[in-house]
């Protein structure tokens, strides 16, 4: 059965901040700017390197502030509210957990998580199914990294993201083909780890 991260499991993982900075990432592999911890930048740059010629990650988004994750979280609950009227609080928060984390173990706003895609050389989107950030509304459940329905080359390159990232101890939110961390709550509970190591973090990033 899918761990979710509204799963009290997952709440239930102790954080020990080690203390990271945040970090850009290199221009060439995330045009957008986008920031997290300096273990994964480097854990990020090292799987990249290891895709074949022609291929590169593209990391769209990184750390992401409190607010901001809260507001995401309140449109998709909205939405989600639309499709199920009289829908509980607990059941909300478990569909709503599908695609936004709950504020207090979102490993966003640690920044331990990236979402990202592939590019070819001249850095064009390869196919991965769906774009980056489609619901299971949207998608009818491809978004979920091992949906059916999705084609022979978007399976082949969802699966080369698994073998470059996993072999970085990157973990991928099932839910979100494109979600991967290392050092979060989520992290922690998948692979063992006694702890997580990144806490909420406010936007400061290193020089």
């Amino acid at each position: 059965m899918t761990i979710l991260l509204s799963d009290p499991r997952v709440r239930a993982v102790p954080v020990v901040e080690c203390g990271e900075p945040l970090v850009r990432l290199p221009a060439d592999l995330s045009p957008a700017g986008a920031t997290v911890r300096s273990g994964l930048a480097d854990r990020l740059v090292a799987a990249d390197r290891l895709l074949p010629r022609g291929v590169r990650l593209r990391v769209v988004e990184g750390h992401r502030p409190l607010a901001q994750q809260q507001a995401i979280l309140a449109s998709y609950a909205d939405d989600l509210r639309e499709l199920h009227p009289g829908i509980d609080d607990a059941a909300l928060e478990r569909l709503t957990s599908r695609v936004v984390a709950p504020v207090d173990v979102a490993p966003h706003v640690g920044g331990a998580a990236v979402d990202l895609t592939l590019v070819d050389v001249c850095g064009d989107d390869l196919d991965l199914g769906t774009p980056i950030d489609a619901t299971p509304e949207q998608s009818d459940g491809r978004c979920w990294f091992a949906a059916g329905g999705i084609g022979a080359d978007a399976r082949a390159h969802r699966t080369l993201l698994a073998v470059v990232l996993g072999s970085q101890g990157l973990v991928n939110y099932p839910t979100e083909w494109w979600h991967w961390s290392h050092g979060d709550r989520y992290w922690a509970l998948l692979t063992g780890a006694p702890h997580a190591l990144y806490g909420p973090v406010a936007v400061e990033v290193a020089a």
